[in-house]
C-alpha cells in the first residue's frame, strides 16, 4: 500500500492519500481526543505524540500537528497508523457512526432562496478547490448580509484561511448574490 503526503497551504496540516475511500459521504472532524472514539482510526492517530486534530474526507485525511513538534518524527508514525488501519480490512469509522453534522444553520425563513444559491455556489465551486487543499468550509448562517462560514480539516487555523475567505469565497459569493455583503468565519 502506498500513501501519498500532500503539503496544504497550513504549515500545521498534512493531507494524507491512502489511495482507497475514506469516507463514503460527508466529512469528519476530530479536533480532541475524545472525539476519537467514533473511529479506531482517529483513536490511533492521537495517539501519535504531537498530532492535534484529524480531518476525514472522501480519500483523503489531514492531520494537524501541535506547534512545539516536527513533521519528520510525526509522520513515519502517521503512515504507519494509516496503512495498518486499511490493512486490517476493519472500517475507518465505528459502527453505527454517522457523518459530521456541525450544529444548527441560522437565517430569517425569508432569505431561504438566497441560502439556497449560497449553498449552492459553496458546493459546486468553494467546497471541492477546499477538499484539495484537505479541508472543508461549510455554511452555518446569513444574518443581515453576512455570510457565516465553519472552516474545518486544514483550513482550520491555516494563515491563508483569512485570503481565502475575503479575496476569494466573499467575492464569489458577492458577484452572485447581490444580497452578500460580507463573509466571516465561525
Amino acid at each position: 500500500m502506498f500513501i501519498q503526503t500532500e503539503a496544504t497551504p497550513n504549515p500545521a496540516t498534512l493531507k494524507f492519500l491512502p489511495g482507497r475511500v475514506v469516507l463514503e459521504t460527508g466529512t469528519y472532524d476530530f479536533t480532541s481526543p475524545t472525539e476519537a472514539g467514533a473511529s479506531p482510526l482517529a483513536e490511533k492517530l492521537f495517539q501519535v505524540p504531537g498530532v492535534a486534530a484529524i480531518f476525514f474526507g472522501y480519500d483523503f485525511i489531514t492531520v494537524t500537528k501541535k506547534e512545539d513538534t516536527d513533521w519528520q518524527h510525526m509522520k513515519p508514525a502517521i503512515l504507519g497508523a494509516i496503512m495498518e488501519q486499511f490493512m486490517s480490512g476493519q472500517p475507518v469509522m465505528a459502527s453505527g457512526q454517522a457523518e459530521d453534522t456541525e450544529e444548527g444553520e441560522f437565517f430569517e425563513e425569508a432569505d431561504q432562496e438566497t441560502v439556497t444559491v449560497i449553498k449552492d455556489l459553496l458546493d459546486t465551486r468553494v467546497r471541492p478547490a477546499v477538499a484539495q487543499d484537505g479541508g472543508d468550509i461549510t455554511f452555518k448562517g446569513f444574518k443581515e448580509g453576512i455570510v457565516y462560514l465553519s472552516m474545518r480539516g486544514a483550513c482550520a487555523g491555516c494563515p491563508s484561511s483569512t485570503a481565502t475567505l475575503q479575496h476569494g469565497i466573499q467575492n464569489l459569493l458577492k458577484h452572485f448574490v447581490p444580497e452578500v455583503q460580507e463573509v466571516r468565519p465561525i
